[in-house]
């Protein structure tokens, strides 16, 4: 606990060391090599490998910190740069694994699924595993797969699915997208200098602006390190929405919005302060998006897990702010219970 709260942390990667040397086999689609080399090289060396494997230190990290509840999910990219015969089993198997990770400690830990939107049908389908028999929290998806977006037709089933089986989808950052990826490359900005988050940014916007959430105004879309910008440009996002479909929508392939841009963003979305520590952007983003739509998280293994909970203890924050943030928030957005020993996952 943090100043008598219970804290809920909400980005907080892992991989298990079976799922890396089946992953670590696989081909990669071309695209996706320059990213993997680097979390490749991560993933097999330490102390981010140990990280992301060893649950007994985690959990005493956990402890240290005052964190009561992590929220699994597997460490980007995930099975999204594999073909989607090796991708789909891969996740089937993985959120089978991280069940049995909830059922050993099940008031510490939650979970986020995992699927392959490579196979949009299958993908759908685990989506209804992972909320249904597999009892889990909600789906991670990291931003584009093979350079495509989720409002593109093809990912409409996923869409679907994630609506009706009430699965709130985490979209994580990963590199641009191929074609965007030019002017990143420079730098080290195509990592989460700078790339990680316009990527993401990105992703949310194509979902709002292509009247993803007309058609689906129940979905719930979690966007980390506290909206990935989005929040900051709302008065601009909304008015130049209105101005340019006025002045040139047709032409520019604009869909016309029951919602202004930025009523998608507070309505249909969360963010988390992952990798945030910084007082105004989130006292700004109370102001934005208010005290309902703002989660703990601490990017674990990314991250310094002490300072980020440093940083909640020491938020200038109401009782109520206090309260959502470290905790209710994630009860509601993830269904975990307010009591999680009775959260027993089922195989």
């Amino acid at each position: 606990m943090i100043n008598g709260q219970r804290v809920i942390a909400v980005e907080e990667h892992f991989a298990t060391s079976a799922y890396l040397e089946v992953a670590h086999g696989l081909d990669v689609w071309t695209g996706d090599q320059p990213e993997m080399r680097l979390m490749r090289g991560l993933e097999n060396t330490d102390p981010l490998r140990s990280k992301l494997t060893n649950f007994d230190a985690r959990l005493q990290e956990m402890e240290a910190c005052g964190i009561d509840m992590t929220l699994l999910s597997l460490n980007p990219p995930g099975v999204q740069p594999y073909d989607e015969k090796s991708a789909v089993p891969l996740a089937r198997d993985f959120n089978d694994g991280l069940v049995e990770i909830i059922r050993r400690w099940p008031e510490r830990f939650a979970g986020l699924g995992t699927i392959a939107p490579q196979d949009p049908k299958q993908a759908a389908q685990e989506i209804d595993r992972i909320m249904g028999p597999l009892g889990l929290n909600g789906i991670m998806i990291n931003s584009h797969t093979r350079g495509h977006y989720l409002d593109e037709p093809e990912f409409e089933p996923i869409l679907e699915a994630a609506e009706s089986a009430g699965a709130p989808l985490y979209l994580h950052p990963r590199f641009p997208s191929p074609q965007m990826r030019g002017p990143y490359m420079d730098y080290g900005m195509i990592a989460a200098v700078w790339g990680f988050q316009a990527e993401a940014g990105v992703h949310a916007l194509r979902l709002i602006l292509s009247g993803a959430f007309d058609r689906h105004p129940t979905l719930k879309v979690v966007l980390g390190h506290l909206g990935e910008g989005l929040p900051f440009w709302t008065r601009r996002t909304d008015n130049r929405y209105a101005w340019t479909y006025e002045a040139a929508g047709k032409a520019l392939g604009m869909v016309k919005l029951e919602l202004t841009p930025s009523e998608y963003l507070r309505r249909n979305f969360a963010v988390t302060t992952s990798g945030i520590e910084d007082p105004d952007v989130l006292a700004f983003c109370l102001r934005c998006l208010g005290e309902d739509s703002i989660l703990f998280a601490t990017d674990f293994p990314y991250e310094d897990s002490a300072a980020e909970a440093r940083f909640l203890s020491a938020a200038d924050l109401t009782g109520s702010q206090r309260s959502k943030i470290s905790h209710a928030n994630a009860e509601r957005v993830f269904g975990i219970p307010a009591s999680a020993s009775n959260h027993h996952p089922q195989a």
